[in-house]
């Protein structure tokens, strides 16, 4: 990775986020079928559609930038999809699945969150109000996934989750 300016880097953030978001829609089906609980399931499901549209404003801001919107393979993502992978593949409750499904998830959206506050933040000290509007809107919804995700664990997954140590 070369980055001579803010721009370049900038850049860069950019397409490695659009390469994650990429890699995020192949990896949420089978989060969704290894889900047990009916509102986990259907919250992966609804993130896959947001994550759609997440991909669509990503490339919007390469055609503000300038840029093709080609991502740039991002070593992280993999390895938090790789642990991602783990979860789905373990056997034991359901609910304590579904717990680590959801801890997964939201080792995912910090990621996400922390790469599209920081392109923000960058696109704003360039003077790219627009790009840094698109972004801040995906950073909007990823903090409501975050958000949703922690209440159904502490609503309803984790505590059974602990019901099954109990029984254990």
């Amino acid at each position: 990775m070369e980055v001579n300016d803010l721009k370049d880097l900038l850049e860069h953030e950019v397409r490695d986020i659009l390469y994650a978001e990429r890699r995020i829609v192949k990896a949420l089906p089978k989060m969704a079928n290894a889900a047990n609980n009916p509102k986990l399931k259907k919250a992966f499901e609804d993130h896959l559609e947001e994550t759609h549209g997440q991909i669509e404003r990503l490339e919007k801001v390469c055609e503000h930038l300038g840029i093709g919107a080609r991502g740039e393979k991002c070593e992280a993502i993999e390895g938090l999809l790789e642990e991602g992978e783990e979860r789905i593949d373990a056997k034991g409750d359901d609910a304590v699945i579904d717990a680590g499904l959801i801890s997964a998830a939201q080792r995912v959206e910090h990621y996400e969150m922390a790469a599209y506050g920081s392109a923000r933040a960058f696109a704003e000290a360039l003077g790219l109000s627009e790009v840094a509007k698109l972004l801040q809107e995906t950073l909007d919804e990823e903090g409501k996934a975050d958000k949703s995700l922690s209440k159904l664990a502490k609503d309803t997954i984790n505590p059974a989750a602990a019901q099954a140590a109990a029984k254990a």
